[in-house]
């Protein structure tokens, strides 16, 4: 054992020889579902506050001390303030408020609203409100004093929802529209406040959903820190590790966050428990004294971070463990988009062996007590808000022989998501066992798992670049983690496996077949019961008669309730064919047509459909509607067609010879009678009726990968030679309508390249736009091809769609 972590620490140590920093718009650190998911924005990791993928912090802070100074690595400085007028959740206030529109003078001082009804804050229409707020708008006005007036910065605390026009002293400061769920922070101007009697006016109005108001003043603390900065000189992002090395004074410092998600071993994948391993190393031969501190803010285990949390110390099995929770636990009571977990327990754990000391304290005071060393000596347990979990690990005196030393993170979210009526539990649950247990077989298998994962890395590596070039390799490396952490795994009641996604930053929703169709091709690759999992639940609807229509539903629900479809429009052509084309991958997968045999009435039924309105689609909502819905779409036609194809060739393998041959002579005819009314001289058009326009018809590559040659190659030469005419610095736009794009069907477009040079034309403007795009933000697959900004999107499970060359390469399916 001694020889292998030898062995671990020298790989370690010399990764950074092997290859330049990476660029990246966010950084995996911790990622293994929706809720826990936390990233670093900015290229340099002590520059920025590390952030949940939804953007809000979520503060891990490292810092190492050597001799007697200190330098920090991790995180950034969280700001600080002091309470100038209190909001409502440091102190209960009244204001005067109306919900009849006033005035025109009413936000000015001189307003006399004596005839106003005096409320308590906050305002609302659920049950944190105080004062009942149900129209549609509501005027705020509160009075305030300043004795004196300092020069430090002032800022508006302020928690809106929804439309807010903010003004003090009659004098506008800020304007939004749309809502926020937590408390942020806007800049007050120099000269707005006054010493003697100020005002706050606030109007807001709602538009849709909640309604909420709530708002104070606070000025900033200036900070006076003893802590230097690290010198970042490399990252590398590998398939399931992010590493960083820095310089701190004497002390060459590797650290490196470890996701295990291998995902032929799913009850590894499902489990929520990430490594941090520490390297460290005397740069000048000299023996110097180290220690590292850590810290994980509970805002981890919160929604708001007004959320009160109950912390906790232990030692389990050879561990020291800190966690935290929420005090409340409102277990699966909230659901949508820009939500972050409030229930179950996070967990900070160090192997005793490492001789850690393990503290609770309020953010401002946590580092305060590694820079003083009066940190030993403090409760078991603690209740507050914002409390940090610290760990100070003692390296010893380090020479040039490096040490090892490294903690584990992990969630226990308690129960996983409602499917059905039923809250289902995570998967490595069984009947009283405690994450404690989970936390101990992880710290016993550490080597094993690090080993594994280095040599996944290594080989996902290898092989993507083999598959398509160093660039796409680099976006396979960055897309694997972002894909799987916007699943969750669970077992239906029915000991089906669910792999359910989270349509992240749109709309929220679960199990959406229009994210599972595009995130297919890594799944297929690496595990394809995976795949089923994605599938299982659309059946379900279905053949439980729950959906009753002849086409599959577009969602589950709100994520984490899979109670039913709850997106308004159905999109019938679009998710029939994707669920009758995924079916045939994994047949295709596994060698054998047994999970379409099983569903085979319900594909039946899709079939049939796409047999009378697939060819030539109505006016509907599809995967490419971000410019409007279309009739008559010519890339949706494409769909219908490969999917009556994929039905028919499952036929064939099930027996079921006179079905394959009616439906495969349905696709040909529709396949040859599609080249017609498609055709567009070099091209084919966006829609049957609109020459003179172009779309990315992607849906061709499963008529390739698939082997069905429903079309002739000479569609995909044509459109490919056209596409190549169509390119912007960022990438392929998606039709002639805009030209934004999506990343992820560019992939899929550049596998029907029949050489390799034409397919690294397509993937090297998306390479370009990963490492230069000002969108900091997990990887968003909506992107503008022109300035290579953000359109919509982020941190979506759709990149694993990125690994469909690789998945062509591994079916034998070549340029």
């Amino acid at each position: 054992m001694k020889k292998y972590y030898s062995f671990l620490i020298l790989s370690f140590l010399t990764t950074f020889q092997l290859y330049a920093q990476d660029k990246a718009p966010a950084y995996p650190l911790i990622t293994h579902d929706t809720y826990f998911s936390i990233w670093s924005f900015g290229d340099e990791l002590n520059q920025s506050v590390t952030k949940h993928w939804t953007g809000k912090n979520q503060s891990l802070t490292g810092v190492l001390k050597v001799d007697d100074k200190f330098y920090r690595f991790l995180g950034a400085e969280s700001k600080t303030y002091k309470t100038i007028l209190p909001a409502a959740d440091e102190a209960a206030y009244q204001a005067n408020y109306t919900f009849d529109k006033p005035s025109e003078n009413w936000f000015t001082n001189s307003f006399n609203d004596a005839n106003w009804q005096k409320g308590t804050a906050p305002f609302g229409d659920d049950k944190l409100a105080k004062t009942k707020w149900d129209s549609n708008d509501l005027y705020y006005r509160r009075k305030f004093s300043i004795a004196k007036l300092s020069a430090v910065k002032k800022y508006l605390k302020l928690n809106h929802d929804d439309d807010v026009d903010v003004t003090i002293n009659g004098k506008s400061i800020y304007k939004k529209t749309g809502w926020v769920h937590e408390y942020i922070y806007i800049p007050i101007e120099e000269g707005v406040l006054k010493a003697g009697e100020n005002l706050l006016a606030i109007h807001v109005k709602n538009t849709a959903g909640g309604r909420y108001l709530d708002a104070g003043i606070v000025e900033e603390v200036p900070q006076k820190s003893s802590v230097g900065l690290a010198k970042q000189n490399h990252v590398k992002v590998e398939a399931t590790s992010t590493k960083y090395n820095f310089t701190c004074g004497e002390m060459d410092l590797d650290v490196t966050f470890t996701s295990p998600l291998l995902l032929t071993d799913i009850k590894l994948t499902a489990r929520p428990i990430s490594y941090i391993s520490y390297a460290v190393k005397s740069k000048d031969g000299k023996a110097h004294k180290v220690d590292l501190y850590f810290s994980a803010s509970t805002n981890i285990a919160v929604n708001t971070p007004d959320q009160e949390v109950t912390a906790r110390k232990s030692n389990v099995s050879n561990l020291s463990i800190l966690s935290a929770g929420t005090t409340e636990q409102p277990v699966l009571q909230k659901k949508g988009d820009d939500i972050r977990i409030d229930w179950g327990y996070l967990y900070v754990a160090v192997p005793e062996k490492f001789k850690a000391t393990q503290y609770i304290t309020k953010q401002t005071e946590s580092l305060a007590g590694f820079l003083n060393g009066k940190y030993a000596k403090t409760a078991d347990a603690a209740n507050g808000k914002e409390l940090n979990l610290s760990s100070v690990i003692p390296f010893g005196s380090v020479t040039s022989n490096p040490v090892e030393k490294y903690l584990m993170m992990g969630y226990d979210d308690l129960k996983s998501v409602e499917y059905f009526g039923t809250q289902l539990l995570p998967i490595w649950k069984k009947p009283g066992e405690q994450f404690e247990i989970q936390l101990a077989n992880a710290e016993k298998d550490y080597a094993s798992i690090i080993k594994k994962s280095s040599e996944f890395n290594a080989q996902l590596y290898a092989d993507a670049e083999k598959a398509g070039g160093k660039e796409y390799a680099g976006l396979c490396e960055l897309a694997y983690r972002q894909s799987i952490a916007a699943h969750k795994i669970a077992y239906a009641p029915n000991g089906d496996i669910l792999f359910l996604s989270k349509e992240n930053f749109s709309g929220g929703f679960i199990n959406t077949v229009d994210v599972t169709y595009p995130s297919a091709p890594q799944y297929l690759l690496y595990n394809p019961e995976l795949l089923t999992g994605m599938l299982n639940g659309i059946f379900f609807y279905s053949e439980s008669g729950k959906w009753k229509k002849p086409y599959p539903a577009h969602d589950l629900g709100t994520y984490p309730f899979a109670n039913g479809q709850t997106y308004g429009e159905d999109m019938p052509v679009e998710e029939a064919g994707n669920m009758i084309i995924l079916t045939a991958a994994i047949a295709k997968a596994q060698g054998n047509a047994k999970y379409a045999e099983k569903h085979w009435p319900t594909m039946s039924i899709w079939a049939n459909y796409l047999s009378k309105e697939g060819f030539d689609p109505a006016n509907q909502l599809c995967t490419d509607d971000f410019a409007g819905h279309l009739a008559r779409n010519a890339n949706l036609s494409v769909k219908a067609i490969v999917a009556l194809g994929a039905y028919a060739q499952l036929a064939q393998q099930l027996g079921k010879t006179d079905e394959a041959s009616k439906y495969r002579n349905i696709a040909l005819d529709m396949a040859k009678k599609w080249q017609q009314m498609a055709n567009d001289g070099d091209h084919f058009a966006l829609t049957f009726n609109d020459k003179n326009t172009w779309s990315q018809k992607y849906n061709l590559v499963w008529d390739k990968l698939l082997g069905l040659k429903l079309f002739p190659e000479t569609v995909y030469k044509k459109e490919i030679n056209y596409y190549l005419t169509k390119q912007n610095a960022f990438g392929l736009p998606l039709d002639s309508r805009k030209t934004y794009t999506k990343s992820d069907w560019i992939m899929w477009t550049a596998t029907l390249a029949d050489n390799q040079a034409d397919f690294q034309k397509f993937v090297k403007p998306i390479y370009k736009f990963a490492n230069e795009t000002e969108s900091r933000v997990p990887l968003n697959d909506w992107h503008e091809t022109t300035t290579g900004a953000k359109v919509g999107f982020q941190a979506r499970s759709v990149v694993g769609g990125y690994f469909i060359k690789l998945l062509a390469d591994k079916w034998g399916v070549k340029n």
